[in-house]
């Protein structure tokens, strides 16, 4: 290997689109970095910012319902669900949002060896064309914007811009401009129509040398040597006192630089846990990341997706996980509200948190569960009259209401929900190897709503789950609310099991409920049923693979525990159609086909999104193919595929090289849920890994060779020698 992988990406050109300008973040502020010397626009955004529309509903009060429901499903009543709601119509969740941008006009001159570049390990945005220069990045140890430009008798015009696409007309929006010692500070309160909330952002400017005027809505500077802009946004009720965040924004340091090395401190150390090296050719290295993407075979375009995967994974991840955007939009018309959408995408996004070392993701995503547990308290008691907790389909972030349903999209009899969104939890939980309390304590009010829940039985005396939903498909013979979806037997197997296994002294009564659950069912096409009630007829051609939820993420069907069933689910992958060519669709079939040992299904899969023209030269991803709807899925998604394809965990196993995406490479740092750290190089003709225990423990070694024991001791690195795989 010649030269080391990119950890960065840059373009000869400003950004034109707000989907090609670079990204920088901190889980609670974003920004969206043009880099254009004359019109310099900084797009700011926060994860609290959704626009009100109106009072957030409450799920619909059905339970006095369920039992005739229940009864008329089991006797075949094939469309009886479609008529179990409140009347009311689909409300989409709250929208996500920009605040504004921040603007900086100087004369127009013709760029000179231009340049604009985002460093993945420092999380800086800069811009340079002959003497003048950018710099950007979102402190995560101030959580401030930092910005500063500069360049020899400098003249630029400063101001706050709320009008980005989409901005309601009757958006109320109010500005103000003070000269301060310094310079300057600049604020922006816009508030929401037909609603008491609001939010403001707040701008100090740091002068040095030159002249400060005020020219409202902005400043003007000219003959300065430097412009520090420090940028702040807040969501409120009432009026924000700006006074006190101008004060708060001036007792920051006056140094870039010194900002700058407080946020290496968490953003480094960070990103810089897991390296990938696929032995790319040193001149595709170089390439800047629009002329890489014209290359989707390249092993630089894969190395670069992986680095800025991990790096906006990161910058997504604070306050939240990372929305369907990330972090970033330039635009109010945010696709599907720029929601959390639970029903897959969060977790395929997430998807490499617990491998891929960053715990900085899972913490934000366990976060957000916990402030809306209470919320799915009412899902359960409201819909299902049960104890514990159903998590809805669709948030906003603030709520976790079950309100975004319809005919087609019952999302509201989707039960899997509370425990696809705690198994990070749990992944995370085995790789740290100890158990976080706020996962325990989910998991028992999951277990108690399936106590309460699962109460009907077939003439074999097994358990129902009735009403069932297999996210966002439905039989080809019935309608979407049905009987027994295969996500649904595997969700509640799995979590009374883990439920079990945090609660000992509960573990009986769970584990006897588990066991009297159905078996999957295999169709007469020899593949895993969808639903695995009698009757219901599978549709092949959907984007969502919500029944092959027991391969990935769980570990209820694989090649070596139940090869049977593996078989069943890899004819089911096969059959899979892709629908509407959605990016999470394909990666998502890489995972699970990863976790098959299916190499060549991997490889298509990934071969999809990158010959579909997926990326923005920003690095972000699409949702469709030819860049269409700015969407984080493939871009979040993409490293947990690789990762899948090099190594496998469970708190009992290590898999390595089940479907390498690259003839040859390098991966280091990745955790397992056993607790070792593993890196791995790999060439046609064999391969070594150094395990780097943190507890003593047997685990079975998996490789193309077949099955050993491995015995590990904390502390003692193990190097493992491999031959062709």
């Amino acid at each position: 290997m010649t030269s080391a992988p990119v950890h960065g990406t840059w373009e000869p050109h400003p950004a034109a689109r707000w989907e090609d300008a670079f990204l920088s973040g901190n889980g609670h502020h974003g920004a969206l970095v043009f880099g254009d010397p004359n019109a310099d626009r900084v797009i700011v955004t926060h994860h609290s910012l959704v626009r009100p529309n109106g009072a957030h509903p409450r799920p619909p009060r059905l339970a006095a319902r369920l039992p005739a429901l229940r009864h008329r499903l089991l006797a075949g009543d094939a469309r009886a669900a479609e008529e179990f709601t409140d009347g009311r119509d689909l409300q989409w969740v709250r929208a996500f949002h920009p605040a504004f941008q921040i603007r900086l006009d100087r004369s127009d001159e013709e760029p000179r060896d231009y340049r604009r570049a985002v460093d993945f390990t420092t999380g800086e945005v800069t811009a340079r064309t002959g003497d003048w220069s950018s710099r950007v990045f979102v402190s995560r140890a101030d959580d401030v914007i930092v910005q500063e430009v500069a360049g020899p008798g400098l003249a630029v015009r400063v101001r706050l811009d709320h009008h980005l696409s989409g901005a309601p007309l009757a958006l109320s929006v109010g500005s103000g401009v003070l000269r301060t010692p310094e310079g300057a500070v600049l604020s922006l309160r816009a508030g929401y129509p037909d609603s008491g909330l609001a939010y403001t952002g707040v701008t100090l400017a740091r002068v040095t040398g030159g002249r400060t005027s005020l020219t409202p809505p902005g400043v003007r500077v000219t003959g300065a040597e430097s412009v520090l802009l420090l940028t702040r946004v807040r969501r409120h009720t009432g009026e924000l006192d700006v006074v006190a965040e101008t004060r708060a924004l001036r007792e920051l340091s006056a140094s870039y630089d010194d900002l700058l090395a407080r946020h290496l401190t968490a953003h480094r150390t960070a990103y810089t846990r897991v390296t990938l090296d696929l032995a790319a050719d040193p001149a595709e290295r170089a390439l800047p990341g629009s002329e890489l993407l014209k290359r989707p075979q390249s092993p630089a375009l894969l190395e670069r997706l992986f680095a800025a995967g991990r790096y906006h994974l990161l910058s997504a991840s604070g306050l939240n996980p990372p929305r369907l955007t990330g972090l970033w939009t330039g635009e109010w018309n945010t696709a599907w509200s720029g929601a959390f959408t639970y029903d897959a995408n969060l977790n395929l996004q997430t998807a490499s948190a617990a491998a891929a070392h960053l715990p900085e993701v899972t913490e934000a995503h366990a976060a957000l569960v916990q402030r809306q547990l209470p919320d799915w308290r009412d899902n359960a008691r409201e819909v299902f009259g049960t104890r514990g907790v159903v998590a809805p389909g669709h948030s906003d972030g603030e709520s976790g209401h079950s309100y975004h349903f319809s005919r087609e999209y019952p999302l509201h009899l989707w039960t899997a929900g509370a425990d696809w969104l705690l198994k990070p939890l749990v992944d995370h939980d085995e790789t740290q190897g100890e158990r976080d309390p706020r996962t325990a304590a989910a998991l028992a009010e999951v277990a108690h709503f399936y106590e309460d829940f699962l109460t009907r039985a077939d003439r074999d005396g097994r358990l129902v789950v009735v009403p069932s939903y297999s996210p966002e498909n439905r039989p080809a013979n019935a309608s979407w609310g049905t009987v027994n979806a295969a996500m649904d037997l595997s969700a509640a197997r799995h979590a009374l099991r883990t439920a079990a296994a945090y609660h000992p002294g509960h573990a009986d009564r769970w584990l006897a409920l588990a066991d009297r659950l159905p078996p999957h069912r295999v169709n007469e096409d020899g593949a895993l049923a969808e639903w695995a009630w009698p009757g219901l007829d599978d549709s092949y051609d959907h984007r969502h693979l919500s029944h092959l939820y027991g391969v990935w993420p769980l570990d209820e069907i694989n090649p070596y525990d139940t090869p049977d069933l593996a078989t069943a689910a890899h004819r089911a992958l096969a059959l899979r159609g892709p629908e509407n060519d959605s990016a999470h669709g394909h990666l998502h079939h890489a995972l699970i086909a990863a976790r098959l040992r299916d190499r060549d299904r991997v490889t298509a899969a990934l071969a999809r999104v990158l010959e579909g023209d997926f990326f923005h030269t920003s690095l972000m991803s699409a949702h469709y193919p030819h860049r269409d709807v700015y969407n984080a899925d493939a871009a979040h998604t993409l490293p947990a595929v690789l990762i899948e394809g090099l190594v496998q965990s469970t708190p009992d196993r290590l898999v390595l090289l089940p479907a390498p995406p690259c003839p040859r490479g390098a991966v280091r740092g990745i955790r397992t849920r056993f607790g070792a750290g593993v890196d791995l190089t790999w060439r046609p003709d064999g391969a070594t890994a150094v395990v780097r225990p943190d507890r003593t423990h047997r685990v079975e070694l998996r490789t193309s060779s077949g099955a050993e024991p491995l015995d590990l001791v904390a502390g003692e690195d193990r190097v493992l020698t491999l031959g062709a795989w």
